[in-house]
């Protein structure tokens, strides 16, 4: 299978064996940052720095004159990505014989939410939650379809992965986060991610829903689990039983409408600007009403908008199987693994872990994260895809 690892512009500029190394893991392609949030990022191979702190979200390279005028338009970086680093970075792997594929963070930006508060979703309880722009709001929307088509289509770029492309919730890794001391399960966590700005409340409306009644309920269904009962019902059937099926399907026809028609608007601006043959990709959870940077999506719709996916593997590649029982002929379904063991990933397995992705329908493979890995990580992943 085709493989693509993912890299940052840091790990590269400033390292001139950093393209090298990539390309004797034996992958195919990478996937370099264009566009990204805010972090902090380890870089153990890196002659002239350990550690990267990006301050918050910023485009990696120099914005255009699009964006003149516009109150919502996207961030410079500062030191640590100056200039057109994603432009650098991909001219040196592209050297190196590797071909590039933008990755692109478009709902999920701390620093518009802080300059913006009016652009966040806001919880039921009237918490915004500043990291997750709603995906509702026209300006917003209209925001993050301009950024997909400027951040995905770089010079000399193949295609791309645009990722949290719908709802973003609750769960969120956030600096210090303590939102652990209680155990939100599944159903918990689409409630709190429900969104309550004006134009949530008007499309709560518009399915037949009381918005003031509707948080209300959210609240109220919620009491026991802030007390420390134990909540027995997941999945969607835990919403249903905590909001009543009627009201619970209503506020899902908004979300899931909503994440739609924008997923459908932006790979259509990417497509209007990009060359042909570019490709198209999505990083999608097939459950819809899931939020995150693997956006809940509907498999059918999703795979006649976009040419593929980029799925979750690392926790096992059962999400692989709604998106290949779709049967979509020449669709990119590609196994996202971890290959970082810090952070919970297995490179030591992942030809095995590679085989079971593909007899469940993978047909790519995309590696998290070469430049965050360690030497025996990366050991371990360039004898797995010489096995492969």
């Amino acid at each position: 299978m085709k493989a693509s690892a993912f890299v940052y512009p840091w790990d590269v500029n400033g390292d001139p064996e950093a393209p090298a190394r990539v390309a004797a893991l034996g992958v195919d392609q990478v996937t370099l940052a264009a566009a990204y949030h805010s972090t902090r990022a380890l870089t153990p191979r890196h002659p002239r720095h350990r550690v990267v702190t990006a301050e918050h979200a910023a485009v990696l390279y120099p914005a255009d004159a699009r964006w003149e005028g516009r109150p919502l338009r996207p961030y410079p970086a500062g030191d640590w990505a100056p200039g057109d680093a994603y432009g650098e970075a991909a001219h040196a792997l592209a050297d190196a014989g590797l071909p590039v594929h933008t990755w692109v963070v478009l709902a999920h930006n701390s620093r518009l939410g802080a300059e913006h508060p009016d652009t966040s979703v806001v919880n039921a309880y009237g918490d915004r939650y500043p990291w997750a722009p709603c995906v509702a709001q026209p300006a917003t929307r209209a925001y993050l379809v301009e950024l997909a088509a400027e951040a995905a289509v770089r010079p000399g770029a193949h295609g791309t992965e645009l990722e949290s492309l719908g709802w973003y919730g609750l769960a969120h890794l956030h600096a210090h986060d303590k939102t652990a001391g209680v155990a939100l399960g599944d159903a918990a966590q689409y409630l709190m991610s429900l969104c309550f700005c004006p134009d949530c409340r008007a499309g709560y409306a518009a399915h037949g829903l009381d918005p003031e009644r509707l948080a209300r309920g959210v609240r109220t269904a919620l009491e026991p689990v802030w007390q420390g009962s134990p909540f027995d019902g997941g999945g969607w059937a835990g919403v249903e039983k905590l909001l009543g099926e009627s009201t619970a399907n209503a506020t899902r026809a908004w979300r899931d409408a909503t994440a739609r028609t924008l997923q459908e608007a932006a790979v259509a601006a990417v497509r209007a600007a990009a060359p042909d043959g570019f490709q198209v990709l999505l990083h999608a959870d097939p459950v819809s009403y899931h939020c995150g940077a693997n956006a809940g999506v509907d498999p059918a719709h999703v795979l006649s908008v976009a040419d593929g996916v980029v799925v979750p593997c690392t926790g096992g590649a059962g999400l692989l199987t709604p998106f290949a029982e779709e049967g979509r002929q020449g669709a990119v379904l590609a196994a996202n693994f971890t290959v970082v063991s810090g952070m919970g990933g297995r490179p030591g397995t992942l030809a095995e872990d590679a085989a079971r992705a593909r007899a469940l329908g993978a047909t790519e493979l995309r590696l998290y994260h070469a430049g965050l890995a360690s030497d025996g990580d990366l050991a371990a992943v360039r004898a797995a895809l010489a096995r492969s």
